[in-house]
């Protein structure tokens, strides 16, 4: 039997594609589409969808390899696991801005969240380098891990100011220009850069001392 095709294009006006396709779905009769009929994605919002499939591997690839330098560089498999910590850290900080403005997550967010992986990682090293380099000079474990977030402290929130601000006006739209595509981004990194900067400093140093709780526990 012959199917017909019934197909819908909208201008979007300058509006987000996965704001507008919320509002599409809420519909009434979008929900409750008669027997037989199917809804099939085209065009952008096929693209999109491609996108998001792509970027998804493309993030969790990147995290692997983040992982297998820091295991070479390291010599060690379990405290690249502390530096990785830091990367859910910074996701609460940076989906919350979103809730707040109202904005979905869109693809210039998934961006913001590649950026992120490197910035909040490279945040950890710096404490857990230090914290391993501090143990092999004779110093104890607590004082080598205070001692790095003491020395290592002002380095990594100077960083996470500049990096916030450089995003300042993507995320406030201080420039000319549709600010669909900048201010998630932006409100992405910013949150994420600021609650990862902070929580790393308390939550990285206790992660250090369990994974190598662990570690003793497993050479016994």
């Amino acid at each position: 039997t012959a199917e017909e095709i019934v197909s819908i294009t909208i201008e979007l006006n300058g509006r987000n594609l996965s704001d507008v396709m919320t509002e599409v779905e809420a519909l009434e009769a979008y929900k409750n589409l008669p027997a037989g009929v199917t809804n099939v994605e085209e065009g952008d919002l096929k693209r999109q969808s491609e996108l998001f499939t792509s970027f998804a591997t493309s993030m969790a690839i990147g995290i692997f390899f983040i992982y297998a330098v820091l295991v070479l560089l390291f010599h060690d498999f379990l405290q690249p696991v502390t530096i990785l910590m830091a990367l859910p850290l910074a996701l609460g900080g940076a989906l919350l801005p979103l809730v707040l403005l109202g904005a979905s997550f869109s693809m210039p967010a998934v961006i913001g969240l590649l950026l992120l992986m490197g910035i909040v990682s490279k945040n950890s090293i710096l404490l857990v380098e230090y914290a391993i380099t501090a143990r092999h000079t004779g110093m104890g474990r607590f004082d080598a891990l205070v001692d790095a977030c003491h020395k290592r402290a002002r380095p990594i929130i100077m960083t996470t100011i500049a990096m916030a601000g450089g995003m300042v006006p993507a995320a406030f739209s201080l420039v000319s220009g549709d600010p669909s595509f900048r201010q998630p981004m932006g409100v992405v990194v910013i949150g994420g850069l600021i609650t990862s900067t902070f929580l790393s400093l308390v939550v990285i140093p206790v992660v250090f001392t369990f994974i190598d709780d662990f570690e003793r526990l497993v050479v016994r």
